[in-house]
């Protein structure tokens, strides 16, 4: 079926059906704008969710849990799907959107073209219609005027009183008239013909022709709107794959989360290298009370009744100084004040008993918390994370000397090129900077002997600790210039025989720590050179002249001024002595 046979006289219709179609085409269009600015807002709405939920830390703050990582991954995958929903709006308004409105334009000016085109066949056929009919009209009057003038005539021929003069005068009118209606007729006659064929080629020639490119552009409407249907959802296909690799992956991320992997990293983070608390030993106070037979208590021997404390059992200064769980030692419980000590007998007991009343000087973590300062060797930390934290300073340090060795090594190289070959370059040149690598070398091999020192330090405690004799313990000091790596030490001084174990040469204890607010030359003898932003042990207050005396952690003392430094004191009990 064809619009120019069947719908010959639609003319008007079909004008109304083609603006249809180019309105539901745009439609459609607009549809597909609104549907990418949804993928739009969607993708965009999704990349601001995995960018809130993001670390925003360093990496080295990153917490290492697989759980977190898979999460971290998930956020990954997401992002990954936002994109792939950016491509399918992007597509979609390249290849849909954009299609359909140029599409729309071409329509818009093809349908104009035809339409003028059937106006012009009509208004031409119109034009010829009229021609017609004016002839028809003017062969209608002229015999209409013959007629009368034959009627005129024939009265006049047949009157006997009508004179010769009028009968002439009549019958030359009707030849006129006569004459006027023939031409008329052929006129008539001809304009007949010529609409007729006119109108023959309007309606089987023209207006088919017209109504056929209407029809073949409303049918190529048609199958764009169904390619454009095709398109929108190939766009979705297409991305599909990749889809579902990110959901694969948040499945393989989701799959990776081990519990005991992320236990273990707990023990590995916090773990501190302190020996769990020996048993308490019993302290019988009732040795000095005398019992009779007569008393009806069971008496307890002294043998039997006193247990002996065990030295593998013995608390120890490192078992006092550990960092007890939730930051505090337990108290032991209340008892009456103990009797007088006796150091000819037992001493060390007595020493022993006199710790257990002391708390350290750092019970725990939240001591840092406060605003103490961080030091070089870590001696702020647990034995365990010291002991990783300089590990991982050592690896870093080595890396960066094996680096300066590669340049030494490449600039070696190069100087001898220079040397066999002047033209290439001048061998003294390179001089400074052979002897600038020569000394960052030296300053990486020194430190990392500084930090291998103080690891050997911490994996000697640590793997010694367990074996330690209580008399050890008490009598143990810490490398001049450091503090120990499980926290401070407490003493008592309680007897002759202990001081001799503390002489005179031994460091002055800390007190605090501060750190240097401006520079200080340190000129004057007896006075500590400083910089900007140094961080310093105080190992004596200031007395009112303005001075504290205080410690560079390389063991060098001196005096600086109290109102060039912020300082940090430390809280220690009564009695409690801190070492360095």
């Amino acid at each position: 079926m064809t619009w120019g046979t069947e719908l010959w006289d639609q003319f008007e219709n079909l004008d109304k059906h083609t603006q249809w179609g180019i309105d539901f085409l745009e439609r459609y269009a607009k549809f597909v704008k609104e549907r990418l600015e949804i993928e739009q807002t969607y993708a965009k709405q999704l990349r601001n969710l995995v960018k809130k939920y993001c670390p925003k830390r360093s990496k080295d703050d990153e917490p290492r849990f697989s759980s977190c990582m898979s999460f971290y991954s998930i956020l990954n995958e997401l992002n990954d799907y936002a994109g792939q929903r950016e491509v399918v709006a992007e597509e979609m308004g390249h290849n849909v959107y954009g299609e359909l409105m140029r599409y729309s334009q071409d329509l818009k000016s093809e349908r104009k073209h035809h339409l003028q085109e059937g106006r012009k066949a009509q208004q031409y056929l119109d034009q010829c219609w009229k021609h017609m009919d004016n002839s028809k009209k003017k062969f209608e009057r002229e015999c209409k005027e013959a007629e009368k003038s034959q009627i005129s005539y024939d009265r006049l021929d047949n009157d006997i009183n009508a004179t010769k003069s009028e009968v002439e005068k009549a019958k030359s009118q009707l030849y006129l008239r006569t004459h006027s209606a023939d031409e008329s007729k052929n006129e008539y006659a001809a304009q007949l013909q010529n609409f007729n064929g006119e109108q023959w080629k309007h309606f089987n020639v023209a207006i088919p022709q017209i109504f056929k490119n209407l029809q073949d552009m409303d049918e190529r409407r048609t199958v764009k709107l169904g390619e454009t249907y095709r398109n929108f959802a190939e766009v979705e296909r297409r991305v599909v794959p990749i889809i579902s690799k990110c959901l694969e992956g948040m499945v393989t991320a989701a799959k990776a989360v081990d519990q005991r992997k992320d236990s273990a990293i707990v023990v590995e983070s916090f773990k501190s290298g302190f020996e769990p608390p020996g048993d308490f030993p019993f302290e019988d106070y009732s040795q000095n009370l005398s019992r009779t037979g007569s008393d009806n208590t069971i008496s307890t021997p002294k043998n039997e009744g006193v247990v002996k404390p065990d030295p593998k059992h013995s608390i120890s200064k490192a078992a006092k100084n550990k960092l007890w769980l939730f930051g505090k030692k337990p108290k032991s419980p209340p008892s009456s004040p103990p009797p007088a000590p006796k150091f000819a007998s037992d001493p060390i007991a007595f020493c022993l008993s006199e710790l257990r009343t002391v708390k350290p000087r750092i019970a725990s973590f939240r001591g840092l918390k406060r605003g103490a300062p961080s030091l070089e060797d870590f001696s702020h930390l647990p034995p365990e994370q010291r002991r990783k934290r300089l590990q991982a300073r050592i690896d870093e340090l080595s890396k960066e000397l094996q680096k300066e060795v590669d340049q030494r090594d490449a600039l070696n190289k190069m100087k001898d090129v220079y040397e066999k070959n002047p033209q290439m370059g001048d061998p003294q040149s390179l001089q400074p900077k052979i002897s600038e690598t020569m000394c960052n070398m030296e300053k990486l091999r020194s430190e990392i002997h500084k930090n291998e020192s103080w690891l050997s330090e911490v994996e000697g405690k640590v793997s010694t600790r367990g074996d330690r004799r209580p008399s050890a313990d008490v009598n143990h000091h810490t490398p001049h210039g450091r503090e120990r790596s499980e926290g401070t030490e407490t003493r008592c001084l309680c007897g002759n025989e202990f001081d001799d174990e503390f002489d005179n040469d031994d460091p002055l204890p800390v007190l605090g720590h501060c750190k240097a607010l401006y520079s200080f030359d340190g000129q004057n003898e007896g006075t500590l050179l400083m910089k900007e932003d140094d961080v310093l042990y105080i190992i004596e207050e200031d007395k009112g002249d303005g001075w504290t005396r205080a410690r560079k952690q390389s063991g060098e003392e001196g005096y600086v001024p109290t109102s060039y430094v912020e300082i940090a004191m430390e809280k220690n009990s009564k009695g409690a002595v801190t070492y360095i």
